[in-house]
């Protein structure tokens, strides 16, 4: 059983270390970023992302646990929600609107 768990904090600490070079480029291609780290249930957590030229993005992490480390491991600076000045950094495109207004308007069109 021992072997099992260390088995299992491997492989959680390979997967933090990935994400955290994935937090580590988007960083780098935008300037720096902060984050966020949300529970999203039995799928694990998820890191938003928010670059300084606003840029954003996400990334799922396994557990809630591993997200925590690869944010520790990127250096970037988490919040506790996603919200005020944080959420403000966010800049939309026109993709994103048109996803956005798709989806209240029951699906995206065609043509």
């Amino acid at each position: 059983m021992a072997e099992t768990q260390d088995k299992q904090a491997v492989k959680a600490e390979r997967h933090a270390v990935r994400l955290a070079k994935q937090i580590g480029h988007f960083a780098k291609e935008h300037g720096g970023a902060e984050g966020q780290v949300a529970y999203i249930g039995q799928r694990g957590a998820r890191i938003v992302l928010v670059g300084e030229d606003g840029g954003w993005g996400d990334l799922v992490a396994p557990s809630h646990a591993v997200a925590l480390a690869a944010v520790e491991k990127a250096g970037i600076t988490v919040h506790e929600d996603f919200d005020g000045e944080f959420a403000a950094k966010v800049k939309t495109g026109r993709y994103e609107w048109s996803r956005m207004a798709g989806i209240q308007l029951g699906g995206p069109k065609n043509g």
